[in-house]
C-alpha cells in the first residue's frame, strides 16, 4: 500500500485504511478531527453542537482517569490529535510534573475564547441560519 495521503482512503472500508488516512492526513485535515462536544447551555446559545478547540478554552473531562476534572487548554497538539488541559498533570519517577495528553472526544467545552475574528463569524453564522 502507498505510505503518502490519498483521499480516497476515507471512503474505505477497510478499518486499516481508516486508521492509514487519519494518520497521514495533514495538518489542515487533522484539524477537523480535533472538534469537541459544546456543554447544554453553549449549545442553546449558538445553536450548535461541536466546535474546534484552541487554546484558552475551559473544558470539562468526561472519560478516563481524569473524570470530572476542569481546566483550561493549554496546548493542542495535532500531530498526534490530544489536547494538553492545565491542572491535568502526572508525576514522574524523578518528581518532574508531565501534562497529561487527553483525546479530545473525552472532552466537553465549557467555555469559550472568542478572540479570533473567524471563530466569532462560524458562531454567527450558525446562529443566523437557524433564526
Amino acid at each position: 500500500m502507498k505510505k503518502d495521503f490519498v483521499s480516497t482512503w476515507k471512503r474505505s472500508v477497510k478499518k486499516s485504511k481508516q486508521r492509514k488516512y487519519r494518520f497521514n492526513s495533514p495538518l489542515h485535515i487533522k484539524q477537523k478531527f480535533v472538534h469537541s462536544q459544546l456543554s447544554k447551555d453553549l449549545r442553546k446559545k449558538y445553536n450548535k453542537r461541536s466546535l474546534g478547540l484552541r487554546k484558552g478554552d475551559k473544558v470539562k473531562i468526561e472519560v478516563g482517569d481524569f473524570k470530572g476534572k476542569e481546566g483550561k487548554v493549554e496546548r493542542v497538539d495535532l500531530k498526534k490529535t490530544f489536547v494538553y488541559i492545565n491542572g491535568i498533570e502526572r508525576t514522574k519517577k524523578d518528581g518532574s510534573k508531565v501534562f497529561c495528553p487527553i483525546h479530545p472526544s473525552n472532552v466537553i467545552i465549557l467555555d469559550l475564547v472568542l478572540d479570533d475574528k473567524k471563530r466569532q463569524k462560524i458562531l454567527e453564522r450558525k446562529n443566523a441560519s437557524k433564526k
